[in-house]
């Protein structure tokens, strides 16, 4: 029932005992000492059923504000869900598709709401089906995160590289009872990746590779040149204040070292975990071949360097940060739905050093670029430009 119409009707009951009883009182034939104690017990309880009545609708509109508060927060997680920058799906253990956002649907060529129901396998070829089954297996009696790298198959478009990383959701007894994808398009990382180790196998063809970690300084020798092949490498001096300058950002393929330098303090620090080689200046003095494929290269490193002195150049902060996000987007962007994402996460510090200029400034400036909308975020906190032009 309606709780208003009950209590409307409640308050009725209540003025219909109240005028009863008035009349009541004037009736000769009812014995004076029953009536008063009837209607006075009748009267007591509608009270009581009364004040329950108030406290009832008291409690349904705090029910409903907590229904409307819910609601909004579902909303909200729904929306993060819908829009967000990556392929989203939520699978049951067995992996038919439940929830599927736009990113998903837009990688896999299929309207969202077809995909619900499908099994995600559909979308995987037929030599590669048992292999993602039997991960499924696995998956449902691991408790882990994992990373899977495979195939996928558009709905009439092109099959292409896919990075699923799937987490499993349980009840409380344990028992696997969904899946959450992220399913990412690697195609392009992985053709350049083939490119670069087809041109450059003989950098690295038999030579010791170094790795490094996150956050770690690299030694660089004056008598060496340095190949990257995986990660990324921050390149920096020191100004007489002692503030660093960022000068290069050194990727994948790209060569680096103190010999191609004047300066007299030169550090290359690890973004990312690296991988890469060293190669003797003297080696490639005396390796026609060496030489061929490493010039290229250094004229690379030197058109970065001079794009890097450009931004310093520029007097006002905001046309420093503008060349700065430009030239990232060139050296470390990635097409993705929203724009072009940076695949490489700097801090405001390390855009600082890049532009001359204070942390707090580079921070008030983001801060205004994300309030106009030219830049957003990503899930993991890299930066996406939406259109710097």
């Amino acid at each position: 029932m309606n709780i208003e119409l009950f209590l409307q009707r409640t308050e009725a009951l209540h003025k219909r005992l109240a005028d009863l009883y008035q009349t009541a009182t004037v009736l000769q034939w009812i014995p004076p000492d029953l009536l008063p104690q009837a209607f006075k017990e009748l009267y007591s309880t509608s009270k009581v059923v009364q004040l329950a009545v108030e406290e009832l609708y008291q409690q349904n509109e705090e029910l409903i504000r907590t229904r409307n508060l819910l609601e909004a927060e579902r909303q909200r997680y729904q929306d993060l869900f819908e829009f967000a920058p990556e392929g989203y799906l939520v699978t049951n253990a067995q992996g038919i598709i439940q929830e599927a956002n736009l990113v998903s649907a837009r990688l896999l060529n299929v309207s969202k709401h077809f995909l619900v129901g499908k099994p995600l396998i559909n979308f995987v070829p037929l030599e590669e089906r048992q292999h993602v089954r039997s991960e499924l297996i696995e998956l449902s009696q691991s408790g882990k995160v994992r990373e899977l790298v495979v195939r996928l198959q558009q709905r009439h478009g092109e099959p292409f590289d896919a990075a699923l990383t799937v987490g499993v959701v349980r009840n409380q007894q344990g028992k696997a009872i969904s899946l959450c994808w992220i399913i990412r398009n690697i195609s392009a990382s992985r053709r350049a990746k083939s490119t670069v180790s087809q041109n450059d196998s003989v950098l690295i063809c038999d030579r010791i590779v170094q790795k490094y970690s996150k956050g770690e300084n690299i030694p660089v020798n004056p008598l060496e040149i340095l190949y990257v092949c995986q990660g990324w490498v921050k390149l920096s001096t020191f100004c007489e204040t002692g503030e660093e300058v960022v000068i290069g950002l050194a990727t994948a393929g790209m060569v680096f070292g103190s010999s191609m330098t004047s300066l007299n303090i030169y550090q290359a620090t690890a973004l990312y975990d690296v991988e890469l080689v060293s190669i003797y200046v003297a080696e490639i003095a005396a390796s026609p071949m060496l030489s061929h494929v490493l010039l290229p290269k250094m004229n690379q490193r030197l058109q970065q360097t001079e794009s890097f002195l450009v931004i310093s150049g520029r007097r006002r902060v905001q046309d420093r940060l503008y060349n700065l996000l430009q030239l990232l987007k060139q050296e470390v962007g990635e097409t993705v739905p929203e724009g072009t994402r940076l695949s490489v996460r700097f801090t405001h510090e390390d855009m600082a050093n890049a532009c001359c200029t204070t942390r707090v400034t580079i921070t008030r400036l983001m801060g205004k670029l994300q309030q106009q909308g030219v830049i957003i975020f990503d899930s993991t906190k890299h930066i996406i430009l939406k259109d710097l032009s």
